[in-house]
């Protein structure tokens, strides 16, 4: 029960950040990527204010065993770029750049935000079902014919 109520809280937390933030709205985040045209370089501020708490954070998390509620916390793997890794990013960013949502905002502006982030949620989730059967597909193929 307080795992959820923690989880519930942050969140909401979290989704209230991406709204005041304006990271919900997608003509903001593609003013931000728009560097050649009509660039809008306040979302600079919000990734600041989420990467220095979050390198802070990731400092002492990296010492820590357990969390805050008790439960043990997972050691890091081995970090290393492979090909899925760069085309997930890749296809990430294509999309983020194409419909100017990302999941956290999405769902987000799911209240609120009209149907645009109803049906990128819906395609995301077609993906995230898709993925495991296409990568398998692809990885049995020979690169070579």
């Amino acid at each position: 029960m307080q795992r959820a109520l923690f989880a519930a809280l942050s969140g909401a937390i979290f989704g209230l950040g991406l709204v005041i933030s304006g990271m919900t709205d997608t003509t903001k985040v593609q003013g931000w990527l728009d560097v050649f045209g009509d660039w809008d370089p306040t979302l600079a501020f919000v990734m600041g204010g989420a990467i220095l708490p979050m390198a802070v954070a990731w400092r002492i998390a990296a010492r820590a065993r357990i969390s805050m509620l008790g439960t043990p916390l997972p050691t890091l793997g081995v970090q290393r770029l492979d090909p899925g890794l760069i085309w997930g990013s890749v296809l990430f960013g294509a999309g983020w750049a194409l419909a100017g949502l990302c999941p956290g905002p999405a769902l987000a502006s799911l209240g609120f935000g009209g149907p645009g982030g109803a049906v990128f949620l819906v395609a995301m989730l077609i993906a995230m079902l898709a993925a495991a059967p296409l990568r398998r597909r692809l990885s049995s193929r020979p690169l070579v014919p």
